[in-house]
């Protein structure tokens, strides 16, 4: 099975890397104009495999693209690597999000892992003066894709992580007042961050199933941009990719 993994930036990219072991040199690919994948292969080898391939466990190299901040970039990174593959005949299996993000304190702090059981774009939509309507109830597109139940519970369980709604945003929360509104838009919600809709929604229209794994930097709510904790989400992105590899491969293993 072929994987991407889209990021925003290319330290995600390095972090899930990292993470995935095996690490290859970063390739610009020359059927993917204006983008630069890195390949990683997963642990193994798998029995009778031949010495020295990159083929590891049930799954083989993926490709790791860093798409651009923000739900629009992600979503065309994605749909044009999908689209090249497909034309290709060398279409990906699944398709993970994943990167740094805001927690909301009482269901994700800084330094946990959060995977999605459910990926919501919490702002596209109207306002009204009875208040906001997201799309779908304006009667245009959709609001939430779901990743497939068992894989994705599965990696949550193997990296201890958050299992609850990841939010989409175009515009980071920076204030108090905006976090309680997403909160109780969104009562469930673990974490928001910028590019998980957009690669659903490309996902979604190559018929891709979709996870979403972020590492927790920031609380949501008022900014304060000195105190977020890059350095140690990267870290801990890098350590979920690690314990997710061999999920990926069981569940690629499955008849």
């Amino acid at each position: 099975m072929r994987v991407l993994i889209t990021t925003a930036v290319a330290a995600e990219a390095d972090a899930v890397a990292t993470g995935l072991l095996r690490t290859l040199a970063p390739v610009r690919a020359p059927d993917l104009p204006g983008y630069v994948l890195k390949r990683a292969a997963y642990l193994g080898p798998p029995p009778g495999s031949r010495p020295g391939s990159i083929s590891l466990g049930g799954v083989s190299a993926a490709d790791i693209l860093a798409a651009g901040v923000g739900p629009a970039a992600a979503a065309a990174g994605t749909a044009t690597a999908l689209a090249i593959a497909t034309a290709e005949d060398r279409p990906y299996g699944l398709v993970i999000s994943a990167g740094i993000g805001g927690g909301f304190p009482s269901a994700a702090p800084v330094g946990s892992i959060v995977v999605a059981d459910a990926i919501v774009t919490a702002d596209l939509g109207a306002e009204t003066s009875d208040g906001f309507l997201p799309v779908d109830e304006l009667g245009f597109g959709r609001t939430t894709h779901l990743p497939p139940e068992k894989l994705s519970r599965t990696i949550a369980e193997a990296l201890g992580a958050a299992y609850a709604p990841v939010l989409t945003v175009s515009t980071v929360t920076g204030t108090a007042e905006r976090a309680a509104t997403l909160t109780a838009r969104h009562p469930r919600a673990a974490a928001e961050a910028m590019e998980g809709f957009g690669v659903a929604e490309a996902a979604a229209a190559h018929g891709v199933p979709v996870l979403e794994i972020r590492a927790i930097s920031n609380p949501v709510g008022p900014r304060d941009r000195a105190a977020w904790q890059i350095g140690r989400a990267l870290t801990q992105l890098a350590h979920a990719f690690r314990a997710a590899a061999p999920v990926l491969d069981a569940w690629e293993a499955q008849p």
